[in-house]
């Protein structure tokens, strides 16, 4: 395990973490903290295929693409991935992670590093070994941020339905792709997450995604992870651009 582990950090494009800064709403975050409850979803995950998705498992959600918008389609149309049909060598490639910007959300669920989720009262941290990409969802029944610019990873609120918890994201940007396929979006980008531990002892992420702009009707899907007894190291994406000799190695690890 320990080999593979090591492989595993060494092996993938990531991209360099964008922070910003951000008054804390303390007063806020004291007056909710006492009334949070849910499942306890803390620890380190990795990505695991969802049944049935077969090859698309580890670059999209699935085969089928969502409906698209003409501005939607014609940027589908220009992207050169480096996975699924449509796909070209890394040399010709202009997905936007090979130049190290940051995937986003949900593409980052699709890059094969662990995560790991920390609770404290009034937020959750989503911490990505992925060039240490951090997404803080906020519980302490705040609303959504209206002074901040798109930003990569958007702006992520959440609360609990008995065990599951739901995280609404906006504020994107539209510089990143949806999967590793360049499924394109617009920064009228809506997601809802559910989260929750199923019946196998897997965290499963179940996404809805809204965006007007990019689809003609909202779709969803699924994510799994599965607990494991590692730590995040550190991964920066400019001192890992030999990731390619491992890609697959590491995609079929994750199965």
């Amino acid at each position: 395990m320990k080999g593979i582990r090591a492989l595993t950090v060494a092996a993938a494009a990531c991209a360099p973490l964008v922070v910003g800064a951000q008054v804390a709403d303390t007063g806020s975050s004291m007056a909710h903290a006492g009334s949070e409850h849910g499942a306890d979803l803390s620890g380190v995950w990795n990505g695991r295929r969802a049944p049935g998705s077969g090859e698309y498992g580890g670059f999209a959600f699935s085969e089928a693409l969502p409906a698209m918008t003409p501005w939607a389609q014609e940027r589908f149309e220009t992207a050169k991935p480096t996975f699924g049909p449509n796909s070209v060598a890394v040399a010709d490639t202009n997905d936007p992670v090979y130049a190290c910007f940051p995937p986003g959300t949900p593409r980052i669920y699709f890059h094969p590093f662990p995560m790991e989720i920390i609770q404290t009262p009034g937020r959750i941290l989503m911490v990505f070994e992925y060039d240490h990409l951090i997404r803080q969802i906020f519980t302490d029944g705040r609303g959504h941020r209206d002074d901040l610019a798109p930003g990569w990873m958007g702006d992520s609120i959440g609360h609990w339905e008995g065990n599951t918890l739901v995280v609404e994201t906006t504020n994107f940007n539209d510089k990143t792709w949806i999967d590793r396929r360049g499924v394109p979006h617009t920064e009228q980008l809506k997601l809802i997450e559910h989260m929750h531990i199923n019946d196998e002892g897997l965290l499963q992420i179940d996404i809805t995604v809204e965006d007007p702009g990019a689809y003609t009707e909202t779709w969803t899907g699924q994510k799994f992870y599965g607990r494991v007894d590692w730590n995040i190291e550190e991964f920066m994406c400019m001192d890992n651009v030999t990731f390619l000799d491992f890609e697959q190695e590491i995609l079929d690890f994750n199965e």
